[in-house]
């Protein structure tokens, strides 16, 4: 898994890692719990990935993708938050998924960084 760099948004327990790279970095199960424990991340408990790093196939919740990879967050207490466009989604089961989640404590679907940091830290009502 090739990380090009963390950047770190708070402190101390509530840091944030948000996670900067090129391509997709999570297409299976395995590759989000290596990237829990991925030395970059030095442990956050609290994640910022971004749409582009994550496959097309997480967003088609027919595959399953997106219900196991969130489990395995649930299951190591890892909140997540995915920023990227969602304003426009065509499925009404996503746009359901992703209302749902960001109705939640442990994973968020927003538009920015700045909302993402918000929301995991225990902010703002993503829309």
């Amino acid at each position: 898994m090739q990380i090009n760099q963390v950047i770190f948004h708070g402190e101390n327990e509530d840091k944030i890692a948000e996670v900067m790279t090129d391509g997709v970095i999570i297409s299976k199960v395995q590759d989000g719990l290596d990237l829990m424990v991925h030395p970059a991340l030095q442990g956050s408990g609290n994640m910022i990935l971004h749409q582009d790093n994550i496959s097309p196939d997480f967003f088609e919740l027919r595959s399953g993708l997106a219900g196991d990879i969130l489990q395995k967050f649930v299951n190591y207490g890892v909140h997540l938050a995915v920023v990227g466009d969602f304003k426009d989604i065509a499925s009404k089961s996503l746009n359901d998924f992703i209302t749902e989640c960001n109705r939640g404590t442990s994973f968020f679907f927003v538009a920015d960084v700045d909302t993402a940091v918000e929301k995991l830290a225990g902010g703002i009502q993503a829309e």
